[in-house]
């Protein structure tokens, strides 16, 4: 599981060849930081990124880089929205990273929310 304050580090001090791109398994994105390093715009990109890792969330940061579920803080009652959660919540629990109890006791909490 990924760390958002590792991956604010390596954004920091090694952002510049895209280090923390590969971290947070973005590899397109880490090449492209390797091949214009010389230019340091993929430098001062990362500075940036550095600081909005450590800015964002928890429950954000590991809906976007871990594929864990949603917390019901960001959920706005959308329908769309839930049920793109219930969607993310299944392929979960097919990949076999939740229990059958674990995928039952949220998917009621996202039912119930709507």
């Amino acid at each position: 599981m990924k760390n958002k304050y590792v991956a604010a580090l390596l954004a920091f001090f090694l952002g510049g060849i895209g280090i923390h791109k590969f971290y947070l398994g973005r590899t397109g994105a880490g090449i492209a930081y390797l091949i214009f390093f010389w230019t340091f715009i993929p430098g001062m990109i990362a500075f940036f990124e550095s600081i909005i890792l450590l800015f964002m969330p928890e429950s954000e940061f590991n809906f976007k880089f871990n594929g864990q579920f949603v917390s019901p803080a960001l959920s706005s009652g959308n329908p769309i929205q839930e049920a793109l959660a219930l969607e993310k919540l299944a392929e979960l629990q097919a990949k076999g990273l939740i229990t059958e109890n674990e995928f039952e006791a949220k998917r009621r909490q996202i039912l119930d929310r709507m």
